[in-house]
């Protein structure tokens, strides 16, 4: 009995000593034994892990019996049993196929690599390329990674600076499906310009933070039946980090030279190009950013991360179109009704006063009295530029057991983003409509802002029943943006007009329920996995008007006649003057007259009205629309042999606002060799017309002479539209075909080459705008103005070839890592879909307006179709380097009007650019396990876009395709942890 108790209690103390809790610190090393980075460190048979540093070391609370499973992309595998241990060193060989971690878009089977997928996925390791990366913002960094993804980012232009849009494959934004840890992400509620012929409303990714990610993927390959509407182009899957037991943190700061290009040999004047070369860095920005993960007692994990920064603007002026001005930026005279000379600078009036007559000539002139002041022409030239910003975002991610086989997860993240930027002409005090001596005695420029709120969150269960896995979920998405206008004016309300004036809100809300089901069938042939999933999701968009002042027309300078045909004389009984101080007389020399009650805005001046350069949203553009989607899909992926598979989907939704929709989608791969296999796929798409393209509506003041005129963006149901003959928007639909093969040569080469083609009918786009007498039945709604409107416009194509080879060897005493990919692509407008409309136009003219040639021109070349990027990056010790070259290729933009040119002949303004050669770089050292700084840039060498031809240079002077007009960018970025 004695020994059975003690051998009960031996065996009961060895039990207790495997099941003990205890700390496990490692370090992860390649086969040169370089620290390996952003490594997963998992418990296996659990959620619960961590990731290690960018020294190799992880520490984690395990049992003193588990199993480490680690795993990171480009490495073999590899299982390591802890017994007891506290410290381990592991070393990951390179992996027999490169990328070899699972991934998750595109499959609801069994993980597959990137090399396995009936499709081509692009697998980006955020962790790992951020560490000698230039680039801060997520769509930044994936424009250098994947040369498929473009991110416009604009110089300047009312709202579009809020937001950058992504864009797969040169199609629109809103082409291109977004998930967050395989769930729909909200779009913003901005509908912003893109480079792709129309506005759209995409994703804000400056609200994703990298720091919170592991890696994303980039499903390039159309994916309606999979994932729903917008899933055209292709899917982005966002991969949040699930690491515990370490915090790491940078902090990083940058800014951009602003060397100007040399412009000799150009159109640009000496004295301009003087001008633009006496500059000062600017775009200064600063990025502090920290992730640390939580690891519970009874499993799971809660990953937090928090970003600010901050970011000045950057200018780069157009100085060539203010020179033309010539005498007429100060307005140094003024006279009254009846011609008296008032003298209003305080300059000139003291230099009268004094008697120096010499002096007081010369303030009457621009350069006189700009050089008493203090300026020069650069000071009142436009300026295009990328918008100053602050942004802070806070991110989570958790896992918690439930029991054995099921969990409750939950991500999300809420942000604030304040934008600034320049988007306007500048008003000179010479022009009396528009400017206030009073309050700008040098003139004014107006400035844009937004600021924006944006919300996610997403809870749900997900695990196994018996055979079965599910997941049940809800998504809750909102973007809300405000916007104002500051250091601006409403001439026609005069002193009784604000300077800074609120123009209005936008929001949009989406919730997503999700509700899904698979099972894995291993006796049907080599393995089949059947998925199953109903979605409901409601949506909401809403305009809210501004402030009063910023979209009103007050009574300065306007006259209303008092009695029945009252003559216009002033007091003195001489004819009351026009904006030209000309007498209002008719051809013999008489008085106008007005009947009683009407007005005449011609007296004296006009006063311009509503807040200048950008007009508030007035009540008339109010909106409150929601809508409801119901979806249900099936999904299988059948291995019918080891080397053979086969996957197919089908999908339907029905909208509440335009009906039902249904897409399905085949695809394959073989396996020919043990390193090659062939690959393709055809589908079926569909992208619904959003609520903001549904429901959007603008109006904006322009000036034919000194005449006021309103043009207006109208909703498809309004009573515009339905008077004309505009139809109600349709959803887009899409076929979509590709054929590839993968293969690793050599044993150390990944290389994978895909072609696709993509057609898509009744793409969205925007009409030139309509007058009345181009269309009569309008003139009762817009009487003198025009209208324009959102239209199924025409068909499009897009087909490409698409490659991606990756390298990586030992070499010397350290690691060499090898890409290189690129894009040729051809996108075309096949041609107009033009209804028979209410207009008296001829059917070539109304083509043409219907979806006008600068559209097209966009699309078809708005962003380059040969992009590509080769880099290297090699690490040895505490050392570690990236070099990285883009190539952007020509690009064309195509002019709407036809007109007479500078040369003097007749024809558009079309222009193409040239090529552009970017080169980015990194490197870094590594001074403790925790410490390491990084110094770089990227545009290394400051090159420039082309400069626009002299016809298009009203706003611009640098054209804002390809890499942009910023020039070259330097950062330093401390890493640390603890």
């Amino acid at each position: 009995m004695k020994k059975a108790l003690i051998l009960s209690l031996a065996l009961f103390s060895m039990l207790a000593m495997n099941a003990q809790q205890i700390t496990v610190s490692g370090k992860v090393t390649d086969e040169v034994g370089t620290p390996l980075p952003g490594v997963n460190v998992v418990i296996k048979g659990t959620t619960k892990g961590s990731i290690s540093d960018f020294d190799g070391n992880f520490s984690i609370d395990a049992e003193s019996d588990a199993v480490l499973l680690l795993s990171s992309l480009g490495y073999a595998n590899k299982e390591i049993l802890i017994g007891g241990r506290t410290n381990i060193t592991v070393t990951l060989p390179e992996a027999a196929e490169m990328l070899t971690e699972t991934i998750v878009i595109g499959s609801r089977s069994k993980g597959r690599t990137k090399l396995e997928t009936t499709a081509p996925v692009d697998v980006i390791s955020i962790k790992e390329q951020a560490i000698n990366m230039p680039q801060m913002d997520l769509a930044q960094m994936l424009v250098a990674s994947a040369p498929s993804f473009s991110a416009f980012r604009s110089q300047g232009g009312d709202l579009s600076s809020a937001v950058d849009p992504p864009t797969l494959r040169g199609l629109a934004p809103n082409q291109m499906l977004v998930l967050i840890n395989g769930k729909r992400r909200h779009t913003s509620a901005l509908l912003a310009g893109s480079q792709t012929g129309s506005a759209a409303n995409a994703t804000d990714m400056s609200f994703i933070v990298p720091d919170a990610i592991d890696r994303v993927e980039i499903l390039r390959d159309g994916a309606s039946a999979q994932y729903g509407s917008d899933a055209i182009a292709g899917v982005m899957n966002v991969v949040l980090k699930k690491g515990t037991g370490e915090f790491t943190g940078n902090f990083t700061v940058g800014g951009f030279p602003n060397s100007a290009p040399d412009l000799s040999g150009t159109d640009v004047s000496e004295e301009n190009q003087a001008l633009l070369k006496d500059t000062e860095p600017d775009g200064i920005n600063y990025q502090l950013a920290g992730n640390y993960g939580i690891s519970f007692e009874e499993g799971g994990y809660l990953n937090l991360t928090g970003l600010y920064r901050q970011a000045e603007a950057t200018v780069r002026p157009n100085i060539s179109n203010a020179t033309p001005y010539g005498d007429a930026y100060l307005n140094n005279e003024r006279t009254d009704a009846q011609g008296n000379i008032i003298i209003t600078n305080p300059e000139l009036v003291a230099a009268q006063a004094s008697g120096n007559t010499a002096l007081a000539d010369d303030l009457r002139t621009d350069t006189g009295l700009m050089a008493a002041r203090g300026l020069t022409y650069k000071d009142f030239s436009t300026y295009a530029g990328t918008a100053a910003s602050n942004l802070g975002v806070l991110a989570y991610n958790m896992a918690l057991p439930i029991n054995e086989d099921i969990e409750f997860y939950s991500f999300g993240d809420f942000g604030y983003k304040y934008t600034a930027g320049y988007s306007c002409f500048y008003r000179r005090p010479a022009q009396a409509d528009r400017a206030n001596f009073d309050l700008f005695p040098n003139g004014f420029r107006p400035q844009i802002a937004s600021t924006q709120t944006n919300i996610a969150f997403t809870g749900g269960i997900d695990g196994t029943l018996g055979d079965f896995n599910f997941d049940f979920s809800n998504t809750f998405g909102r973007n809300k943006m405000n916007y104002d206008m500051f250091n601006t004016f409403n001439a026609s309300l005069q002193s009784e007009s604000p300077t800074t004036m609120d123009l209005g809100t936008h929001s949009f809300y989406q919730n997503t329920t999700n509700f899904d089901v698979s099972k894995y069938f291993d006796d049907v042939l080599s393995g089949l996995n059947v998925a199953i999933g109903v979605e409901l999701r409601v949506e909401n968009y809403q305009i809210e008007a501004g402030q009063a002042e910023s979209y009103s027309i007050g009574d300065a300078g306007i006259y209303t006649a008092t009695t029945d045909n009252e003559a216009l004389l002033g007091p003195d009984g001489f004819p009351m003057e026009d904006l030209n101080s000309e007498p209002i007389v008719n051809a013999d020399g008489s008085p106008v007259v007005l009947p009683y009650g009407e007005a005449s805005t011609n007296i004296n001046k006009f006063y311009s009205p509503n807040c200048q350069c950008f007009r508030g949203f007035a009540p008339e553009n109010e909106a409150n629309e929601f809508r409801s989607v119901t979806a249900a899909y099936l999904d299988a992926e059948l291995d019918v042999t080891e080397k053979w598979l086969l996957t197919g989907a089908l999908r339907t939704e029905n909208y509440s606002d335009f009906g039902d929709v249904f897409t399905g989608k085949i695809a394959t791969r073989y396996s020919i060799l043990d390193n090659f296999a062939l690959r393709g796929s055809f589908s079926t798409g569909f992208r619904a017309p959003s609520l903001q393209e549904l429901n959007y509506s603008h109006t904006f003041t322009f000036f034919v002479g000194l005449d006021p005129f309103d043009g207006t963006l109208y909703p498809n149901t309004s009573s515009a539209a339905r008077a004309i003959g505009i139809e109600t928007l349709r959803q887009e639909q899409s076929t979509n075909l590709s054929l590839g093969f993968t293969t690793r040569l050599f044993n150390k080469i990944d290389l994978t080459v895909d072609a696709y083609k993509i057609d898509i009918q009744d793409r969205i786009f925007e009409t030139d705008n309509f007058n009345a007498s181009e269309a009569p039945v309008l003139a009762p709604i817009i009487g003198s103005g025009l209208a324009s409107f959102r239209i199924n416009g025409g068909d499009i194509s897009t087909k490409g070839v698409e490659i991606v080879a990756n390298y990586r060897e030992k070499v010397g005493e350290g690691m060499l890592g090898l890409t290189l990919s690129g894009v040729f692509r051809e996108n075309t407008f096949e041609g107009a879909s033009v209804p028979d409309l209410n207009t008296v136009l001829t059917d070539e003219e109304l083509e043409t307006k219907y979806v006008n040639r600068s559209s097209i021109g966009q699309f078809e070349s708005g962003t380059p179709n040969t992009t590509f990027i080769g880099s290297g990056t090699y690490s040895w010790g505490k050392w570690s380097g990236m070099l990285r070259g883009s190539y952007f290729g020509e690009v064309t933009s195509l002019d709407n009007t036809f007109r007479t040119l500078n040369d003097g002949s007749e024809g558009y303004s079309d222009q193409t650019f040239s090529a552009q050669f970017v080169t980015d770089i990194g490197v870094t050292h590594n001074f403790t396990d925790k410490l390491a700084l990084t110094v770089g840039g990227n545009n290394i060498f400051n090159k420039y876009p082309d400069i626009l031809r002299a016809e298009e240079r009203g706003f611009y002077l640098y054209s804002n395709y390809q890499q942009g007009s910023n020039g070259a960018y330097y950062f330093a970025r401390l890493t640390f942890g603890f």
